[in-house]
């Protein structure tokens, strides 16, 4: 509001009411929040002269809300107190400005306080016999109801406006009955969510759409009825040509995929397609992951071939994934040929796919290659860690190969690790035989570091 426009506002106000009623006025809408409350009550403002500022045109409808809810917050300095048909004047005004939250904040006292509420036929009655409103400000009056009773948890009085509206030809917006829904979702009431669901279908009115089916579809999801939110899906596409979208199905695809119910994913797959709705990065990610945790690698491996053919983006971490299912499997040449496709493909390997590598290639007894791909994972300056190292040094010595194993335990502790006491025994009992400086050393630098082999006193160490 501009200064020129705040002046007129109270000018005018000067000149219509009494001087403390303009005092009042400017006081109790000071940006500061400064009131110079008298400490006396205000004889000159009644029930009668409020309602007539607060419906006064020349007065801002924000200074008409800051006396309002001044009076209600020094009920001591008055004689009266609103009513609910200064409240409705008031909020009827707001909407019509379509200044919402305004509106919102004016029906709380009278919607959800414990003291001041009243019952919502009241509070119908009220508006039936004040309101001269046009019919879309009656529209906004009922959904900040509902809203209302929504965000403070009143839910049966919701299905009360509800129905009220339904039954009395009040547009009903849409996207009120979806943050409801999001609102039982929020507070877990699935089974009210359902319910309410239900009712906006069975009302006849055009209040469903694919936003509200999303919510519902996840409730369900989230109690394990699966098939029943794909029935739903359908169903809603056949009898109300609402179609799902991809967030829809990525609520079911991630359900299947956590409970690995793969017959049910198929089903929605091909439901998905029936309805050409495309896989996106995000659903191809979790089918990929699920995939793979349950074993079936072959078609995890599928989906990334199609994540190329679409040109999407495929992140290192997805071929980590397949890579890893065909290692518990003992499939090392896979593993290999997975790496050489990465690389033919542009995706570039990170840390965890050599640990992928390494640890498939140990398993499967070709450590020297394993070796290989250590020298790799340095030259490309990747941080080798403490698993690594262990790993790397026990399989080493498994296979025989105990000047790699021993190169091994060095570096990691030159890298600052400390090796596990039982390879570091192992080792030294097999250098002793053709070097025992060499495993006293080794010995040594271990007990230094704070373990106590149980073979230490037959080294000489104490």
């Amino acid at each position: 509001m501009t200064p020129q426009s705040f002046l007129k506002t109270l000018k005018t106000a000067k000149q219509t009411y009494p001087f403390s009623i303009y005092k009042l006025l400017l006081n109790s809408s000071s940006i500061n929040q400064t009131l110079d409350s008298p400490e006396t009550p205000l004889s000159d403002l009644n029930l009668s002269t409020l309602r007539r500022i607060l419906s006064d045109p020349d007065i801002k409808s924000w200074k008409c809300i800051s006396l309002f809810n001044f009076i209600l917050e020094n009920p001591s300095l008055f004689s009266f107190q609103p009513d609910l048909r200064t409240h409705l004047s008031l909020t009827f005004r707001v909407l019509s400005e379509r200044r919402f939250s305004y509106a919102k904040e004016l029906l709380k006292p009278v919607a959800i306080d414990d003291i001041l509420r009243y019952p919502f036929n009241v509070i119908v009655s009220s508006v039936i016999d004040e309101c001269g409103c046009e019919k879309k400000v009656v529209g906004r009056f009922f959904n900040s109801m509902m809203m209302v009773y929504s965000d403070n948890g009143k839910f049966s009085e919701v299905v009360e406006v509800f129905e009220y509206m339904k039954n009395n030809e009040v547009k009903i917006d849409e996207k009120t009955c979806t943050l409801h829904l999001l609102n039982l979702k929020r507070c877990d009431q699935m089974e009210l969510a359902r319910d309410f669901f239900s009712l906006m279908v069975e009302s006849g009115i055009d209040v469903v759409t694919v936003y509200s089916l999303t919510v519902v579809v996840t409730v369900l999801c989230c109690n394990g009825e699966i098939t029943r939110a794909r029935e739903l899906v359908e169903e809603m596409g056949l009898v109300k040509g609402v179609k799902a979208n991809i967030v829809t199905f990525k609520s079911m695809i991630g359900c299947c995929v956590k409970r690995w119910d793969f017959e049910e994913l198929d089903l929605v797959l091909k439901l998905m397609e029936k309805e050409s709705v495309m896989l996106d990065l995000d659903s191809y990610k979790v089918l990929i992951d699920g995939f793979t945790s349950y074993g079936k690698v072959e078609e995890a491996e599928r989906l990334v071939l199609m994540m190329h053919d679409k040109k999407l983006r495929v992140e290192s971490y997805l071929y980590n994934l397949i890579m890893n299912g065909y290692s518990r499997f003992g499939l090392v040449e896979k593993v290999i040929e997975l790496y050489s496709e990465m690389s033919s493909r542009g995706v570039t390997p990170n840390k965890d796919t050599y640990w992928v590598l390494m640890n498939g290639l140990c398993k499967a007894g070709k450590v020297c290659e394993a070796m290989s791909f250590l020298n790799e994972l340095q030259v490309n300056e990747f941080e080798i860690d403490e698993e690594m190292y262990s790993t790397l040094s026990e399989e080493c010595y498994r296979v025989g190969m105990i000047d790699k194993s021993l190169e091994v335990v060095a570096e990691m502790i030159r890298d600052g690790f400390i090796p596990g006491a039982t390879i570091c025994e192992r080792l030294a009992d097999s250098l002793f035989e053709v070097n025992r400086k060499e495993a006293q050393m080794l010995i040594t630098i271990v007990v230094k570091c704070g373990i106590k082999p149980k073979s230490c006193s037959q080294y000489g160490l104490k």
